[in-house]
């Protein structure tokens, strides 16, 4: 079955914006391409139709203001030709002794021995993981001191990549879950493209009833700071004693008002921060 491409250039100076604002929305199939040595940037969507994707844009295009430059262009894009479209931006990378690989690698692939490998596949739903926003968080899960028996919760789990990579790390007790039921169902998929599956316990909830009666030693959400200001009560009220919270989502400009909030909430914990290009961190630990 064919999908259809549609893509649009934007200004340079609006793809900062432009990927906040992508990643506000949450909507599935958008994604954004650029190419800093020549300075362009677009905005591409995949859909399973012609029409579809023209609907999809007329509805993102009154959001992106003055960002496009260019006519949208739409075409008819094969399963292979879509997925080798994507071979040029998504590239493996690896932090510690976790290695997340395109599974278009899979068959050339040489894992080094005690290490462990997330396969990940190029679609709209899963990604790479390159963002700053889920690196940090999984360089966090990466360097903390590891107990196989400590909980996990993996907040507003998007595509499941922290939570598989969680349960890689060899953490036995991982759950996640999403306000967004499909969310979750891809998060099961992706647990099947790793053999991982029923590893982690993925479900459908949002950030009151995702978290209550539930207490864990590590708690991750990487959502948006507004609302992780919002639900920071209940975020850490599901830390365990001596556990941590790892925040993510949060813009740079944006971390001093988050640590400020969580600092009102728990002032007796320890607060820690990280910046990497225009995102940031915040991590918590309990006493």
């Amino acid at each position: 079955m064919d999908l259809f491409e549609i893509k649009v250039e934007i200004t340079p100076a609006s793809v900062d914006e432009t990927d906040n604002l992508l990643l506000e929305l949450g909507i599935e199939g958008w994604s954004l391409l650029e190419d800093v040595i020549e300075k362009r940037a677009w905005v591409v969507g995949i859909f399973q139709s012609g029409d579809e994707a023209r609907a999809q844009w007329d509805a993102l295009r009154p959001q992106l203001g003055g960002a496009p430059i260019g006519e949208a262009g739409l075409r008819a894009l094969g399963n292979s030709d879509w997925r080798d479209s994507y071979k040029a931006h998504f590239k493996a990378w690896k932090f510690g002794r976790l290695h997340w690989v395109p599974v278009w690698e899979r068959d050339k692939f040489t894992l080094p021995r005690g290490e462990e490998v997330i396969w990940l596949d190029p679609g709209m739903a899963f990604g790479t993981g390159n963002h700053e926003t889920t690196r940090l968080c999984v360089e966090r899960l990466v360097e903390l001191p590891f107990n196989r028996d400590a909980r996990v919760i993996d907040a507003g789990c998007g595509s499941g990549i922290l939570a598989l990579s969680a349960a890689k790390l060899g953490y036995e007790n991982v759950r996640g879950f999403d306000n967004d039921p499909d969310a979750v169902r891809v998060s099961i998929e992706n647990a099947e493209l790793n053999d991982m599956a029923g590893r982690v316990d993925f479900f459908t909830g949002d950030l009151v009833t995702g978290l209550a009666g539930h207490k864990a030693e590590i708690v991750m959400a990487n959502i948006l700071a507004n609302v992780l200001i919002e639900f920071a009560k209940e975020l850490t009220d599901s830390v365990a004693p001596g556990g941590v919270l790892i925040l993510s989502g949060i813009l740079a400009s944006e971390n001093e008002q988050v640590r400020d909030a969580y600092a009102k909430i728990v002032p007796q914990w320890k607060i820690e921060h990280r910046t990497m290009g225009e995102w940031s961190d915040v991590l918590l630990r309990a006493p």
